[in-house]
């Protein structure tokens, strides 16, 4: 079997419908009516180009890596290592060593604390995170600071979901000994200016983390222009297969980090008395990876550049003005995360109406959404709410599918009203 070539390849201008026939799943109806799938913030579909690849590794080319001297182990590391590659060029890395496999986002961050952190962080240090973080980038670190004694400092948001005015730049000092934040509020959408905050945090001599799980999908990244230490990327939201993701470090400080898990594939020599370390990436890749997901993630990335990122991001801005737009019309409806700069998120209250009975109501109309806090607890407590609806936008994703929200939600309305 060989993987089909994406038919989303140099589309000028945007042709929507050419890449919705790359996503099987959007053949079928939901609830007796076309699926519109609006929770690509909680995990996107995939390409018919990463499950087949995927399928084709284990019918026909499955072995364990690094270790085998035959040629089917030989070949099975070769694409494993040349997915680490891909995965290096999708973030400009400047080297694929500084490409780190772990699970998703959430291990890429909880790596950094149990890893840096104990090595790095004491007491009264401070670490520094926004009060837009989901829970991934916030308990890793609270965990950090019981163990060591530190403190966890919060820059506090705005009304518009965006970053209080020079109130970062405030909390900045020289008891700051770590920023962890993220690059997209999977709450709100907000983008927050990161590389100007890395600049900021190199000059008080802070190692900055950058939770991009919610920014990888939507935009180019480019860790050496960011010039952050840290970066962490969940496979399955950047359409490729769950239990798989990436965490980028500068290799001068991966190669200084303690490893955290033992095993096999992390070490250089093992005896009873001692055991000596690999260097990054494989001392922290201890046991047997995904093989398949990480090659499955590798053919992700190239499905994505194909289309080319800067096309994906006008795309999903187009959509964000006219989803905003349409929602903005219905006087009941209050938008969570108004800020400036924002990717394809839009959470939303509607009076009189639970957000679970909202996402209830809508999936009837064959529109899946989330519903709930989103695994960001302190955001709604911010704004004195329990939960939100939130339609999160992917490039595959059309205006027809924002016309089917907006008709759902008004069905929202007759039941309420």
């Amino acid at each position: 079997m060989t993987a089909t070539s994406t038919s989303a390849q140099a589309q000028t201008p945007f042709d929507v419908e050419a890449i919705r026939r790359d996503f099987p799943i959007f053949e079928q109806s939901m609830r007796g009516k076309p699926l519109v799938f609006l929770d690509s913030a909680a995990s996107a579909q995939k390409p018919r180009v990463v499950v087949e690849r995927m399928a084709n590794f284990y019918l026909n080319e499955y072995a364990s890596i690094h270790r085998g001297v035959y040629q089917l182990s030989e070949v099975a590391t070769f694409e494993f290592e040349k997915a680490r590659g891909k995965l290096a060029r999708f973030i400009n890395a400047a080297n694929p060593r500084e490409v780190v496999i772990t699970r998703n986002a959430t291990e890429s961050i909880n790596l950094v604390a149990q890893t840096w952190g104990r090595k790095n962080i004491g007491r009264d240090d401070e670490i520094l995170i926004t009060g837009m973080e989901h829970h991934a980038n916030i308990v890793p670190w609270q965990m950090l600071c019981q163990a060591t004694g530190a403190k966890l400092v919060v820059v506090p948001l705005a009304d518009d979901g965006s970053l209080e005015a020079g109130a970062y730049e405030n909390l900045l000092s020289e008891r700051t000994k770590l920023v962890a934040i993220g690059h997209v509020s999977n709450a709100l959408g907000t983008i927050n200016p990161v590389k100007e905050m890395v600049a900021s945090a190199h000059a008080v001599g802070a190692p900055v983390v950058i939770d991009g799980a919610q920014a990888a999908p939507h935009m180019a990244i480019d860790v050496q222009d960011l010039d952050c230490d840290f970066y962490a990327i969940s496979g399955h939201k950047i359409f490729g297969p769950s239990g798989v993701g990436i965490l980028y470090g500068k290799l001068a400080l991966l190669n200084a980090m303690p490893p955290y898990q033992g095993g096999g594939s992390m070490i250089r020599t093992v005896t009873f008395e001692k055991t000596t370390y690999a260097e990054a990436p494989a001392r922290f890749e201890a046991g047997t990876p995904d093989i398949a997901g990480v090659i499955g993630l590798g053919t992700a990335v190239d499905y994505l550049s194909k289309i080319g990122m800067p096309a994906i991001e006008a795309w999903e801005q187009e959509l964000l003005v006219y989803a905003t737009e349409r929602l903005s019309e219905i006087p009941q409806l209050r938008l969570i995360g108004t800020a400036p700069k924002k990717a394809a998120v839009l959470s939303f209250v509607i009076e009189g109406a639970h957000p679970h009975d909202v996402g209830s109501i809508l999936d009837q109309q064959g529109v899946a959404i989330r519903a709930g806090h989103h695994c960001a607890q302190p955001v709604m407590e911010r704004y004195g709410i329990p939960a939100t609806a939130r339609a999160s936008l992917a490039f595959y994703n059309t205006k027809r599918d924002i016309d089917a929200l907006d008709s759902a939600i008004h069905k929202v309305l007759e039941l309420f009203g």
